[in-house]
């Protein structure tokens, strides 16, 4: 960021050692605030001529806080990152809500998600995990045809086509002869972060940067567009099977 100066500081504490940087900033008057990254760094952010001792003195008041966020998001990963099972009970995501999963015997595998349940029907060779891909990649082309083209027709914008990828991290792109790309783990995600990835990949056919102009313009359709950015990098890894 223009206009910014960062530090790099570290504190040794009774629990552990934490790193933390210092963004000072002419545009900031009087306040300090803190971030936390997912590394476990923390950003702190401070008007330009705060003296450090200031800085440390409001580091060493947050650090129990620090703690347990740290906390919360190390077990939040480990249940992400814990292998899935496919046995009954098990909770599977969809538009941002977990549905049990029922377990029963068939010639077919066949899932369906029914009154609040996902029923899977299976048998000794049923790749339980591919079924779900399936079945949610089949739910991302039906829910994609159906809001890329109400946004782009909203904006006036034209694109050329929809694919659906595997993408773990790239949920969305847009290539330059505008054909848009979306990760069906999306569809794991409320509507509301479908939606930003959409708005985001079709401001690309105007816009194909990162540019100040092109978050502005982001902002003109989606004010709130911050908190589902916010929301994909702290809870994005559980959108996965």
């Amino acid at each position: 960021m223009r206009g910014n100066v960062e530090e790099q500081a570290s504190l040794f504490t009774d629990k552990d050692f934490l790193n933390y940087r210092i963004v000072r900033s002419k545009n900031r008057k009087r306040t300090m605030t803190l971030k936390l990254e997912r590394n476990g760094t923390v950003v702190i952010l401070v008007p330009e001529r705060t003296p450090k001792e200031d800085i440390r003195r409001f580091f060493n008041s947050k650090v129990s806080w620090i703690h347990k966020k740290l906390g919360e998001y190390r077990e939040s990963r480990e249940k992400a990152d814990r292998p899935k099972t496919f046995a009954a009970g098990e909770n599977f995501l969809y538009l941002g809500e977990e549905f049990p999963l029922e377990v029963t015997e068939g010639e077919v595998p066949r899932l369906n998600l029914s009154h609040g349940v996902f029923t899977l029907s299976k048998n000794h060779n049923t790749d339980e995990r591919q079924i779900f891909i399936r079945w949610y990649k089949m739910r991302a082309h039906e829910i994609f045809a159906e809001r890329v083209p109400f946004y782009a027709g909203k904006l006036g914008m034209q694109f050329n086509g929809i694919r659906i990828t595997s993408a773990r991290t790239r949920y969305g792109s847009c290539s330059f002869d505008d054909r848009l790309s979306f990760s069906y783990r999306l569809v794991m995600a409320p509507y509301q972060i479908i939606d930003y990835i959409i708005v985001h990949e079709l401001a690309h056919v105007r816009i194909k940067n990162h540019s100040k102009d092109f978050w502005t313009y982001v902002e003109t359709i989606l004010p709130d567009y911050r908190d589902s950015k916010a929301w994909l990098k702290t809870k994005g890894h559980f959108l996965d099977v």
